[in-house]
């Protein structure tokens, strides 16, 4: 019987036949990643299984053509404007990622679409290179700028593989001798006579107007909406507008709200009320109250007095008087109509309010006050 000595992975690639001794792939093969193989074969009596010997069997792989040959590496070509038919302005080469045997070689050759176009052309040498090689008198940058090549490039192996590579030709200005001058996108514009420094003047300039006419119209709509937006404020009807904001209740330097309650006081009185007048203070008489005298009509005495004085303060404010007791057994308990003196009040009027009034009878009725009597 025959068996693999298995020590390791390489040996999952074969297998062998134990009757016959056939070895066998288990697995796909790479040349290119592994190109050897190295294992034991175990061969033992069916008879006797202790009677054994070693063999070490060594595998090579075969290399298959199978990759395609490729430039070797990106090239960066370019051809002057002046350039001469039959001029060389690139050589290239081509490498093949399989193990190629020594004495391998590769062609190069235009495909079959750019062989009827009269620009390039490829010259094979025959060693491994070629030549990229000029078909026309001069080339023009304003009619053309890029030129694309095809090149077909095939091994000699088999089965003979071959791949299409494509070379980029860009045209330049070159002096008299063939020297490249530029390349670059300017020097589309450079036989116009403008230089580098004259192209970013003229495009500062252009950038400059652009921000200038954007700014112009966003202002323009600014203003515009502003405009529109004052108008709509200032519709409005009975309404005075103030640019101060006032303070509450306690501003005395807002809008008189007073003007507003009695229109009739700005008729009656002409006079600004915002600032204290220069003429000297008007000298009110009072008449004394006499008895039993309406404390509505004292208010209105008091309030007609206030309105025709223009010294009178606060100078923006309504004089605004309330008239409380209305209703109640005790009337108005303001000390607007008191006396100057005690005396010459009569309090007998608190005996006839009932027991809640009785200690105010006894301390200011005619009878004198006893804190005694007092409970």
């Amino acid at each position: 019987r025959y068996f693999m000595d298995w020590k390791n992975d390489v040996d999952s690639y074969f297998t062998i036949d134990a009757t016959e001794g056939t070895i066998a792939t288990n697995e796909l093969l790479d040349r290119e990643s592994t190109a050897q193989y190295n294992f034991s074969i175990i061969a033992s009596k069916v008879s006797n299984p202790l009677l054994t010997s070693k063999v070490n069997v060594i595998i090579n792989v075969l290399d298959v053509n199978e990759f395609p040959p490729e430039i070797s590496v990106p090239y960066e070509t370019s051809v002057c404007e002046n350039a001469k038919p039959g001029q060389v302005i690139q050589t290239i080469t081509a490498a093949d990622k399989d193990l190629s045997p020594a004495g391998q070689r590769f062609s190069f050759k235009l495909s079959s679409e750019a062989s009827n176009k009269p620009n390039f052309t490829v010259h094979d040498y025959r060693n491994n290179t070629a030549g990229i090689v000029t078909r026309r008198n001069g080339y023009s940058r304003r009619q053309q700028e890029l030129y694309f090549l095809p090149v077909v490039i095939e091994d000699s192996s088999y089965p003979v593989q071959s791949s299409t590579n494509t070379l980029t030709i860009r045209v330049c200005r070159c002096d008299s001798d063939g020297t490249i001058q530029s390349c670059n996108v300017e020097a589309i514009f450079l036989p116009v006579g403008l230089s580098t420094g004259a192209l970013i003047a003229i495009l500062l300039c252009i950038v400059i107007l652009l921000v200038i006419v954007v700014l112009y119209v966003a202002l323009r709509r600014q203003k515009k909406k502003d405009t529109l937006m004052t108008s709509k404020e200032d519709i409005r009807d009975n309404v005075i507008h103030y640019d101060d904001e006032g303070g509450g209740e306690e501003d005395t330097q807002a809008f008189d709200i007073g003007a507003l309650r009695n229109p009739k006081v700005i008729e009656d009185n002409k006079i600004r009320r915002d600032i204290k007048p220069d003429t000297l203070r008007f000298t009110r008489h009072r008449p004394p109250a006499e008895d039993n005298t309406d404390i509505r009509d004292f208010i209105n005495q008091r309030l007609q007095e206030n309105d025709v004085d223009p010294s009178a303060p606060p100078y923006d404010s309504l004089a605004t008087y309330a008239y409380e007791g209305n209703g109640s057994v005790a009337e108005s308990l303001s000390s607007i109509d008191s006396l100057t003196t005690e005396a010459d009040q009569d309090y007998d009027y608190l005996s006839d309010w009932g027991p809640r009034f009785k200690i105010l009878a006894d301390m200011f009725g005619e009878e004198s006050y006893n804190p005694d009597k007092v409970t």
